[in-house]
């Protein structure tokens, strides 16, 4: 049955045509996947359709719920609509969850917004839905908060309100986009466990094909808000048609990492940092780091990965002088600066030791140019020869791969990737010895962040600076770094060159990490052979 109809839908904003006439379909039963890069319009033609944009976007075309018209109905009737007969997850669970109301009363709401239910049967339905997405204890759950859950379990408890009322169709943005590789693969599990139980349409909106890949049975390809290509997924990814599907099949990592950044048993290089039996904890919880020890070479890149909540950040702000120790210490080139009662970083150190965090927006004055922002560290660091700055500053945009006509702009007019490649010019300003960078490229969207791997990649071999590279995508790490370290609940379980840790795993934590890996259990496919049709 069909269960939802998009056919010449055009989105405007102003002058900025958005969506440009897309036309698709989902079944009952079934995934569909929409697809592309940011700005592609995936997003703006689905808000569009279920009525969500705001009064000053212009929309058109025809949009069938059900075989009812509901583009242009009143918001009265789209009310009734959404949330009872469909449901939708967002990328960001914590945006979309009320802070001051717990989790029960929550996806209570979700029901009695749209059903007289009593007390009593609500109660009993919320403990059923936590149980039915996975989560333990439900009856204590009940009366925690947002802040109480980590990043899977706020998005189980978005995908509980989603289903409350057994909708006919799922609108699922990118719920998976900022959770780490094993939670990811739950949340997909989940989805397609729900979808079979239920008999519910999903349309399962991402920029990664290799997530897609796990999950679809049809695929649509948006690009500058056209559909260039739309499909049964096994003919997407065995032959697909159009040139911007192959670049996107190419960016992603289908099948594990393409390449390693060097062969199992080159020979290590000498040693640039050191740490040594790093501990950490807070007052309010379980010791966060426990006798973490490794090292980092000169011109090497040591990925370093685990689960949320793992300890990687904690290393991070260590390291770069944003956290101390309980324990243990850190030195670098011979110097030990970090270590139980140390405050803040000489000079030197600060200057050589450098981080790239992962949402450049929110890293990057948005008050400043470019220039400005640029300008700053050489300013800083006591040079006041304006003429060198800017022929500085010109240097650096040129060794991110930028015009020179972005120096005049602010970051709130550039792109995700363009503000992360300004993020990553000042911090080669001073040309420091080790970069740090935190997730770095989690929040970019696919093909973006092909460019930034291979740019960080290249920086490393012109400049001769060391990356700490901390990643719950292993994807990326594979294709990066020189080693691995891989972290669980604050220890190192495993450490070794990147080929022999993909290839080899010998901890168990590791071979788990690596099995969940998005697109390495890729079905045949037959598995998207059955009988659809396309607009169109």
């Amino acid at each position: 049955m069909r269960v939802f109809s998009v056919s010449d839908l055009k989105v405007r904003f102003g002058r900025v045509e958005a969506v440009r006439g897309i036309t698709f379909d989902v079944d009952a039963g079934r995934t569909l996947a929409i697809v592309g890069e940011s700005g592609s319009g995936k997003s703006a033609g689905l808000l569009a359709a279920t009525g969500l944009l705001p009064t000053s976007a212009s929309v058109q075309g025809s949009v069938l719920h059900r075989g009812q018209e509901i583009l242009g109905a009143s918001p009265k009737t789209l009310r009734k609509i959404r949330g009872a007969e469909i449901g939708f997850v967002f990328q960001d669970p914590l945006s979309n969850l009320h802070p001051l109301k717990t989790i029960g009363e929550q996806i209570g709401e979700a029901m009695s917004a749209h059903r007289r239910i009593d007390r009593s049967e609500r109660r009993e339905r919320v403990l059923a839905l936590l149980d039915d997405v996975g989560i333990d204890d439900p009856v204590a759950r009940l009366k925690h908060y947002p802040r109480h859950l980590s990043g899977g379990m706020r998005q189980r408890v978005m995908i509980a309100m989603a289903i409350a009322l057994d909708p006919h169709l799922i609108i699922a943005d990118e719920p998976t986009t900022a959770l780490d590789v094993t939670v990811q693969a739950s949340i997909l599990d989940l989805l397609k466990r729900l979808q079979e139980k239920h008999g519910t349409a999903l349309i399962f909106v991402s920029h990664d094909l290799a997530v897609v890949s796990d999950i679809a049975d049809d695929v649509v390809v948006m690009q500058n808000g056209l559909v260039v290509e739309k499909a049964p997924a096994g003919r997407i990814y065995d032959s697909p048609k159009h040139a911007y599907t192959r670049q996107l099949l190419g960016a992603a990592r289908l099948a594990g990492p393409r390449a390693y950044a060097k062969p199992a048993g080159a020979e290590p290089r000498s040693p640039l940092l050191h740490v040594r039996s790093l501990g950490r904890s807070f007052e309010t919880s379980r010791p966060v780091l426990k006798d973490v020890s490794f090292v980092v070479g000169k011109g090497e890149i040591l990925g370093l990965v685990g689960e949320s909540g793992s300890g990687k950040s904690t290393i991070g702000r260590i390291i770069a002088g944003l956290d101390r120790p309980d324990a243990g210490t850190v030195t670098l080139r011979g110097e030990e600066y970090a270590k139980p009662g140390t405050a803040g970083l000489k000079a030197d150190i600060r200057r050589a030791i450098q981080v790239i965090f992962q949402d450049p927006y929110a890293s990057l004055n948005p008050r400043r140019t470019v220039e400005a922002i640029l300008a700053d560290p050489f300013i800083i660091a006591g040079e006041r020869d304006r003429a060198k700055i800017a022929d500085r500053v010109r240097q650096l945009v040129s060794d991110v791969e930028l015009p020179e006509d972005i120096l005049g702009r602010l970051p709130s007019q550039l792109s995700g990737g363009q503000r992360q490649r300004i993020a990553i010019a000042r911090s080669i300003a001073l040309r420091p010895s080790l970069i740090v960078a935190d997730e770095a490229v989690s929040a970019l969207d696919i093909t973006t962040q092909a460019k930034i791997v291979a740019l960080l990649g290249d920086l490393r071999d012109r400049l001769g600076i060391s990356f700490l590279f901390i990643s719950h995508d292993l994807g990326v790490v594979g294709e990066l770094c020189d080693r691995v370290a891989v972290l669980e609940k604050g220890h190192i379980v495993e450490t070794g060159p990147t080929r022999r840790i993909f290839e080899h795993p010998e901890h168990d934590y590791t071979k788990r990490l690596l099995a969940a890996v998005p697109g390495r259990k890729r079905q045949p496919a037959d598995r998207s052979q059955k009988a659809v049709s396309y607009a169109g």
